[in-house]
């Protein structure tokens, strides 16, 4: 019977956590790149007394409170995060903080804390996730024909990127695409797309390359591809056919 009682005391404790939890705004997850800023945000959707706000920093080796505000002290962080940690908005019903220049050491979950009057603790957590992304590489080499040229296009990220040629010019399409990813010694890959593109009789054509890390923002790069330039000799030629060799 008393285990039976302690249960049911438990699982009441739990619903009430979790209604509480439900009361906090904030995002599960947030992508940062590495090296850059990551904001982190929690807002109370309903007025309560708030004590105090606590931010805490959730790693499977343990738990550690980075930066606290209450109306009696203001805001506070924590000596061992002071070049780490800032507050964007200091509040008791909205609190935000700024985690500067993100490595893989800040990569886990965060913990915001409302200590309310009197249901006690309200929390919810947001996980940061990391990425990184660097600038593709577009490059323009010959074909085995004057007719075309070869496209590729090179990015290095963790993880694998996703990296897409495309030609902005509606009547001129890409062909024989194909793509290889190669694993680096530091957890990174490099991506390399490559594609044939038609080369126009005295008009240059454009081409992009787009790099993107799962749902981060998209990184652009374009480049000016030279027009085959068409000789008085050539005058009545046509275009050859063209093979791409891989």
């Amino acid at each position: 019977m008393a285990h039976r009682v302690l249960f049911c005391l438990l699982w009441a404790f739990g619903v009430v956590q979790a209604a509480l939890s439900s009361e906090i705004q904030t995002q599960h997850m947030v992508m940062a790149a590495v090296g850059e800023e990551a904001y982190l945000n929690c807002q109370l959707m309903q007025t309560r007394d708030v004590l105090q706000v606590t931010w805490q920093k959730i790693s499977p080796e343990r738990e550690e409170n980075l930066a606290t505000y209450n109306k009696f002290f203001g805001q506070k962080v924590n000596l061992g995060f002071r070049d780490k940690v800032e507050f964007k908005e200091a509040g008791l019903q909205n609190s935000s903080i700024v985690i500067r220049k993100v490595s893989e050491q800040d990569q886990c979950c965060y913990r915001c804390l409302f200590n309310t009057y009197p249901d006690g603790a309200i929390t919810s957590s947001t996980c940061l996730q990391l990425y990184e992304l660097h600038e593709p590489v577009l490059r323009v080499g010959e074909s085995d024909c004057a007719e075309e040229a070869v496209v590729s296009c090179s990015a290095t990220g963790r993880p694998a990127p996703t990296v897409t040629l495309n030609v902005p010019q509606q009547d001129l399409h890409l062909s024989n695409h194909s793509s290889v990813s190669i694993t680096n010694a530091n957890g990174t890959a490099t991506v390399t797309a490559t594609a044939v593109l038609p080369r126009l009789r005295d008009y240059s054509a454009q081409v992009g390359c787009a790099a993107r890390v799962l749902s981060g923002p998209q990184i652009e790069v374009f480049m000016t591809v030279p027009e085959v330039k068409q000789s008085s000799a050539e005058g009545g030629k046509h275009f050859q056919s063209c093979s791409f060799i891989h």
